[in-house]
């Protein structure tokens, strides 16, 4: 009876779950992840503070309209202006008082404007009963009316003259909705092409410390190629997705903070949570087909100064994809689009922007399927393509002297394994 021998070969999913394992920690727990996390937190620090900065600095710079007049009538046109909000909105600023007047006093308004700041730019004087307004002539004549209405309202003449204005408001033409949509397929693009760029670039450069380590020649031993080509693409799109959690939370944390001044995006055709999802989605399939292609350039260079070379064809290939998708957003249901869907590194891209204008989700379903497949082509030939190019490189060696070499490598326990894989292979 013969006792079947254990291989000691992990199969194709869990040989590149263990590289993926080992590529995730190594990275996760590195000290450069986290001042690579800390890179794109800078400009989103910088933008909010810019924005609430700014928000401040268009308040203050608002135009005042000062008050001068006995503390009666300033303070029943102060809270006159106040009941009228609403009504008013910002055709009239608040009212600033000046000064409270004695009754008798006379008051220059004109040399108040002079020598106070520069953004006081008329000044009301007078009494509710005959106000005058001081300032430049389109200041004056622009809030005239509105004085005359808060002027009205603080003797209570006016406060049952106004009518209530009843509103019926017409939901926006098919036009005008498709037109807010493709601002939203615009912004969905734009941010998946900018966190595609900044963080599959890291894959170009991924295999070149290990192959000049000797380390790559080790796990080629013990476990397919194909399983370290996948393992690599799947550790280095897990610590993308961390990185892209930390942003958005600080992305999150300060939009918050500046509250509504944030722009508001029109709902996509299939509604935000699943817009939401499917983004995520491209995201990683954009990153997979790109991070396939990538991997495979970069495991033919040696030196780090290739993979910088390497980098600019890279970042133009990019562009022209993404510039190629979004010159399809515009032409929706045209061959364009559907070319732009077709090739899969435009396919995220396109199909993004049709989640945002187009409510089905079966063809997204269809595409999704179609780039998991462009995937696996990829990471086949990128890997096929290593092992004929890099791995098999130089004089043949037989699988003895090989084994012997790789034996004494100065990583024992490695090695030995890589040897006993070895030993296993067919010949």
């Amino acid at each position: 009876m013969s006792i079947p021998q254990h291989t000691g070969r992990l199969s194709m999913l869990q040989a590149a779950f263990v590289v993926a394992r080992r590529d995730f920690t190594a990275i996760l727990f590195s000290r450069s992840f986290f001042f690579f996390l800390l890179g794109p937190l800078f400009p989103l620090l910088v933008g909010g503070l810019a924005g609430g900065i700014g928000k401040q600095v268009h308040e203050s710079s608002r135009p005042v309209l000062g008050i001068a007049m006995t503390a009666a009538g300033a303070d029943a046109m102060v809270k006159a202006r106040a009941q009228l909000g609403d009504r008013i909105g910002d055709t009239l600023p608040d009212l600033l008082v000046l000064r409270r007047l004695k009754p008798g006093e006379s008051f220059d308004a004109a040399a108040e404007m002079r020598r106070n700041q520069a953004n006081l730019a008329a000044v009301l004087s007078g009494s509710p009963a005959q106000p005058k307004l001081t300032g430049s002539p389109e200041r004056i004549a622009e809030w005239r009316g509105p004085i005359s209405l808060v002027a009205a309202q603080a003797q209570g003449k006016g406060a049952t003259d106004y009518p209530e204005v009843a509103l019926s408001a017409l939901a926006g033409s098919n036009a005008d909705q498709n037109s807010d949509r493709v601002g939203t397929a615009q912004v969905g693009q734009t941010l998946l092409f900018l966190l595609t760029m900044l963080l599959a670039g890291m894959v170009l450069s991924n295999l070149v410390e290990e192959k000049g380590n000797k380390i790559i020649e080790i796990l080629a031993a013990a476990i397919p190629m194909d399983a370290v080509f996948l393992g690599k693409l799947f550790a280095m799109l897990a610590v993308s997705l961390v990185g892209i959690t930390v942003w958005a939370s600080a992305g999150g944390v300060i939009a918050l903070a500046l509250g509504k001044s944030m722009p508001v995006l029109t709902a996509p055709a299939v509604g935000w949570p699943a817009f939401v999802a499917l983004g995520i989605v491209y995201f990683a399939m954009g990153y997979l087909l790109l991070g396939s292609l990538f991997l495979a350039i970069g495991s033919m260079a040696t030196t780090v100064r290739e993979v910088q070379t390497l980098s600019m064809p890279v970042t133009m290939m990019q562009l022209v994809v993404f510039f190629f998708a979004s010159y399809a957003m515009a032409k929706p249901g045209s061959l364009v689009e559907l070319a732009a869907i077709a090739v899969p590194f435009s396919s995220p891209f396109a199909m993004l922007a049709r989640a945002a204008q187009d409510p089905r989700l079966w063809i997204h379903f269809a595409a999704i399927v179609w780039q998991g497949l462009c995937v696996a082509l990829f990471v086949r030939a990128g890997a096929s393509l290593f092992k004929r190019r890099v791995m098999q490189s130089g004089p043949a060696r037989g699988k003895r002297s090989w084994t012997r070499r790789v034996v004494e490598s100065p990583i024992p326990e490695l090695a030995s394994n890589a040897a006993e894989a070895a030993g296993n292979l067919p010949v």
